[in-house]
């Protein structure tokens, strides 16, 4: 399950409209404090909203981060089923073969 988000969305969406919209670019840190929001958040949404548009290359979009997680859950469970079913394995081979040491 996922952290609460510590600021609402249409702060976030709000932010990064402010800052792709003004010509010239603001200070994220200037902006951040008339926003009332740490200035690192601002800025980590910015590059988030510019890797979502292919304009960053070097960061996941938000797309393939949530596909990176559920990825990583399904690979999660996949070891848990594999450790249950090699002991169920073990369990089974010994009952069914009593001349096997144990």
């Amino acid at each position: 399950m996922a952290a609460p988000r510590g600021y609402p969305l249409e702060l976030r969406e709000r932010a990064v409209r402010m800052y792709r919209t003004a010509e010239p670019k603001p200070q994220i840190k200037r902006m951040a404090v008339d926003l009332g929001v740490h200035p690192e958040a601002v800025r980590s949404w910015i590059r988030q909203t510019e890797a979502d548009a292919s304009e960053r290359d070097d960061r996941l979009t938000t797309a393939e981060r949530e596909e990176l997680a559920a990825l990583r859950r399904e690979i999660a469970q996949l070891r848990r089923a594999n450790d249950v079913l090699r002991t169920a394995s073990a369990f089974f081979a010994a009952q069914l073969d009593p001349t096997r040491a144990r």
